[in-house]
């Protein structure tokens, strides 16, 4: 099997070619299986130390992203993961990623994972011209969600979209940032609808993310804008225990400062950048064993203001670093730090290695 993977690798595969032998779903990843644990050894073992590093970084691309010559010239420099792909018409979507995807065959490289902010409160946004599915905090019953996921799910397939950064999991329809992109103030019916949510989301062969921890719902600002806080306790971490328990593959990290916390408290930093809340609440206490990525952090103010966030966001915990204002300067960045720092070289290869067994699962590769 060794070598018929090597070859693989070698003759440059990407979803179509591999999908004949594809052995693995969303629901493996999770399980123990020796044949997919030396899989993804095997894939890791053939990428160099540069390239393995730039498997946990996310560009962007659409009318709100970078421009897609920069996108095709970071994927023909192999020096991403994966593109999520913001406000656009499918024609435009499927078009890139078309284009992307022969880029990797022509060069031989991994497949990029794909991606959208395709909540439903967003999704027309994302794809214009797609169905209206209506606001997220419309959805009222576990029939209507799978209604609304279905849709949503064929829509991401036909497009080549494989991770959805949905659903979101804070409380309240009253946040600034939030609005109607919440189930509502009611905690077990967000969290109930939000888990059909996302067990629709993975029964359809698309990963889906619970955002944004520790919880956006109950404070005051947006963290696109400025510095946004939890004073005192963490109202809205425990929303995360049924969905980590029933097996949500992937979790956003906010820029939310946390104050006034004797236990959590961020010491000035997002939580995005806090080895305190990603390592220590979320890996260590909760449990959660799947891909963990940081909000955008390439406009977003409550992040934008400090020196080398990518960095700090890596070496909080996080797997999968989005939109960095650069991905290079990125890379080289956690490349240098790893020669300083043994520990944190061990974090990087387990972040790359959940990356490369979620591209795998999700039929990427």
């Amino acid at each position: 099997m060794r070598y018929a993977l090597l070859f693989l690798l070698l003759i440059g595969f990407n979803k179509t070619s591999f999908s004949q032998t594809e052995k693995f779903g969303l629901q493996d990843f999770y399980t123990y299986n020796s044949e997919l644990e030396y899989t993804v050894d095997s894939i890791y073992h053939t990428l160099s130390e540069r390239q393995r590093v730039a498997q946990m970084i996310i560009s962007s691309a659409g009318e709100l992203g970078k421009p897609m010559a920069t996108v095709k010239k970071l994927t023909e420099n192999n020096a991403i993961g994966g593109v999520v792909f913001l406000k656009g018409s499918k024609k435009t979507h499927t078009e890139s990623i078309d284009a992307l995807n022969q880029i990797s065959a022509k060069n031989k490289t991994l497949p990029l994972l794909f991606s959208m902010d395709a909540e439903p409160s967003l999704f027309s946004s994302r794809i214009k011209g797609a169905k209206d599915v209506g606001k997220t905090i419309d959805i009222k019953t576990e029939a209507q969600s799978d209604l609304v996921v279905n849709t949503i799910n064929t829509e991401l397939r036909e497009i080549g979209v494989h991770h959805n950064y949905a659903p979101v999991l804070d409380i309240s329809a009253s946040n600034e940032a939030i609005k109607s992109r919440s189930y509502g103030s009611n905690r077990d019916s967000v969290i109930s609808l939000a888990n059909q949510f996302i067990k629709c989301t993975q029964e359809g062969g698309i990963i889906a993310t619970a955002k944004h921890f520790p919880g956006h719902g109950l404070v005051k600002g947006d963290t696109h804008k400025q510095s946004v806080y939890i004073d005192g306790p963490l109202q809205e971490v425990d929303n995360y225990k049924k969905i980590i328990e029933d097996g949500v593959l992937s979790i956003m990290i906010a820029h939310i400062t946390i104050q006034n916390n004797e236990k959590y408290g961020t010491d000035g930093l997002p939580s995005s950048c806090s080895r305190k809340i990603i390592t220590g609440l979320l890996k260590e206490e909760m449990g959660f064993k799947g891909v963990i990525i940081s909000d955008a952090l390439n406009i977003m103010k409550a992040v934008t203001i400090l020196d080398n966030a990518p960095l700090l966001a890596s070496k909080a915990g996080c797997d999968l670093i989005l939109m960095p204002q650069n991905e290079n300067a990125t890379i080289n960045a956690i490349l240098n730090e790893m020669k300083k720092n043994s520990a944190y070289k061990k974090q990087v290869v387990q972040s790359v290695k959940k990356v490369l067994r979620l591209k795998v699962c999700a039929g990427v590769i």
